[in-house]
């Protein structure tokens, strides 16, 4: 049995509300569950200084927590001067899964920036980043396609992102943090269509064998199925 009473291939409940702040060219608020992130993507027409002339644009990405995103209060990274490890590692992630679902000739030399602000952290940020982040990034390149700035679409299929993992000895679907924090195997899969763009799997504290991997392949395949859906719902 799980914590939350879900069944093992259960998703948490998923909403997304678009238009979450005023002056972003595309915004969000994702809720997997109790976990909340808002994003927003911004646009800048020049590239960065390294793909100045290329005819490329890019599109990368900011993470962050805010203080009491948990049970108790953090320190704010600006605090000390510095980001951690943890969030540098993140926000790569976002901006690498994010650039995998784009034609970056089609988006021509501009940049767009995807922020992404955890309010409420309830197990799998970085994935409800991934997939509200693909959200406020097509919002953003509508708003560009509107205005004739963009004329062929540089955005395919969704760019969602899910966790599984092993808990209890069973392989499940979209882990809390109550499941996270005991899990035997846990995993993050990011995924367009029904192509893999990025896995993150590692024991914690149990092997797993080539068959429980494809059990949580699957999984992630029905999962950021039902995510795929909610995002052109919610930009439709």
């Amino acid at each position: 049995m799980r914590p939350s009473g879900r069944s093992l291939d259960q998703m948490r409940t998923v909403s997304i509300e678009t238009g979450a702040t005023k002056h972003a060219e595309g915004s969000c608020l994702i809720r997997v569950g109790d976990t909340h992130v808002l994003c927003t993507a911004s646009v800048e027409d020049r590239p960065p200084p390294f793909l100045k002339g290329s005819g490329l644009g890019w599109v990368t990405a900011e993470y962050g927590m805010l203080p009491r995103s948990t049970g108790s209060r953090m320190r704010r990274e600006a605090a000390s001067g510095k980001q951690g490890g943890r969030t540098v590692e993140i926000q790569r992630l976002i901006g690498r899964s994010l650039r995998a679902g784009v034609d970056r000739v089609a988006l021509g030399e501009r940049q767009i920036t995807v922020d992404c602000d955890v309010l409420q952290a309830d197990g799998g940020t970085r994935c409800a980043s991934i997939t509200g982040g693909w959200v406020a990034l097509r919002l953003a390149v509508n708003k560009l396609m509107k205005a004739g700035d963009v004329i062929s679409d540089p955005l395919s299929e969704p760019v969602s992102a899910v966790s599984c993992g092993v808990y209890a000895g069973q392989p499940v679907l979209d882990l809390d943090y109550p499941e996270d924090s005991e899990a035997g195997v846990d995993g993050n899969f990011v995924m367009t269509g029904a192509r893999l763009i990025e896995v993150q799997m590692s024991a914690e504290g149990a092997t797993f064998s080539k068959a429980e991997m494809e059990q949580l392949i699957a999984l992630a395949e029905q999962g950021t199925s039902e995510l795929a859906a909610a995002q052109k719902a919610a930009v439709a």
